[in-house]
Parts: C-alpha cells; sequence; structure tokens
C-alpha cells in the first residue's frame, strides 16, 4: 500500500508539471510529434534491468547478477529538464545472501530476497537524444535473517519484509524514433533498509517510450 500510495503521489506530480508541454504533442490531427527541441524522452516507459547486486549487512557483503523491471512516466520543464515518476522490481535470483561468523561457533545468515521501489527522477538533456537524470525514493524488501548455532541447529529465525529509501543515478540515450522509440541506460541505485543493511546496483537497461 505505501509503494502504491507513493507511486500515485509521484504520478500525479509528473503529470502536473508535464502537462504544458504534453499539449504540444499532438497536432491538429492528434497525430503524436516530438517535442520542439526534438527529444522523445516524454511520455510512459517500459524497460527491463539486469546487473550486479551487493547485499550489505553484519559488516559483510555479498555480490550476485540480478534482474528487474521498470515503469515510469516523463514529461519536460523548457527545453531541457526531464522529470518524471517510476515504479521497480529487482530480484537477485534465489537471494543474495551473507554469512558471519559470530563468537562460540555460532553464525548469522542474512539474505535479502525482492525489492519494490517508486521514486521521482530529474534530468537534464545533454542533447535531444541524451539524458543525465538523478532520482530518489522508497523501496520496501523482502529479508530473512538466521543464526546458527556450532551444531548447524537454528538458534533464531526472522522472515520479514524492510523498508527503506533510494537513491541513484545514470545515463539514457534513445536509439529509435517513431511513434515507440526504443532507449538503453545505464545507473548506479543505492538502498538502505531500515534494519543496518543495504542494497547497491550497477545495472543497464532496455526499454521502450510510449509516447
Amino acid at each position: 500500500m505505501k509503494i502504491a500510495a507513493l507511486a500515485l503521489a509521484a504520478s500525479i506530480a509528473a503529470g502536473v508539471v508535464s502537462q504544458p508541454a504534453i499539449a504540444q504533442d499532438a497536432s491538429a490531427d492528434n497525430t503524436p510529434v516530438v517535442a520542439s527541441n526534438g527529444t522523445s524522452f516524454r511520455g510512459i516507459r517500459v524497460e527491463g534491468n539486469f546487473g550486479g547486486d551487493r547485499f550489505q549487512s553484519e559488516g559483510n557483503h555479498n555480490d550476485k547478477f540480478g534482474y528487474g523491471g521498470t515503469v515510469g512516466f516523463d514529461g519536460t520543464l523548457g527545453e531541457r529538464i526531464v522529470v518524471g515518476a517510476e515504479g521497480s522490481f529487482w530480484r537477485p535470483g534465489n537471494g543474495n545472501e551473507n554469512t558471519t561468523a559470530l563468537g562460540g561457533g555460532n553464525s548469522i545468515d542474512h539474505k535479502a530476497f525482492e525489492e519494490w521501489g517508486a521514486a521521482v527522477r530529474a534530468g537534464v538533456l545533454v542533447s535531444p537524444q541524451f539524458l543525465v537524470f538523478g532520482k530518489a525514493g522508497y523501496v520496501n524488501g523482502e529479508q530473512r535473517k538466521r543464526i546458527e548455532g556450532p551444531a548447524g541447529n537454528t538458534l533464531v529465525y526472522d522472515h520479514y519484509r524492510a523498508d527503506g529509501y533510494q537513491v541513484g543515478g545514470g545515463a539514457e540515450y534513445t536509439l529509435t524514433g517513431g511513434r515507440l522509440p526504443v532507449y538503453v541506460n545505464a545507473q548506479y541505485v543505492y538502498s538502505n533498509y531500515h534494519g543496518n543493511s543495504g542494497r547497491q546496483r550497477v545495472m543497464g537497461g532496455i526499454g521502450v517510450r510510449f509516447k
């Protein structure tokens, strides 16, 4: 519910600021056209993501390949500013796990699974096809924590969801024009979960924009 509410609020905000620009995106016969500066960075976008996932907890970390997806909406302010909102999903395979030794032969296993997020992003057009952006928002991830004794017996087990925030940035480039522009991007995202754990993602993406 928190994610849905934040995503809705962010989408409304992005839609409000982009109304003047969107109004210019249709000709007299309602045929979609690009903005006056030639950019296609506006409208609904859907993309797939893939890359490296680093889960940090208990003073330790582990790296793993991950994948996910993003759905967003962008609008333009003036000739060079792009603002928007997005919702995202990310999963590091079957989970990313750290194991840390404790005193007395005990150990703690901390594992992170999928992450859902909602963020607002803003960027500057270096050219009509090239965008540099930053973003920030909310995340919620599934985690599991287990403490094992010397004999392999489970002493403590906790499976829960952790709230937190995300910040990041990257670059995006439009490959094709037309009614369904295809784009690629590269970005870094850091997520901090309340509960002394975090996640870093370095990922690429490929998507399509519905203008």
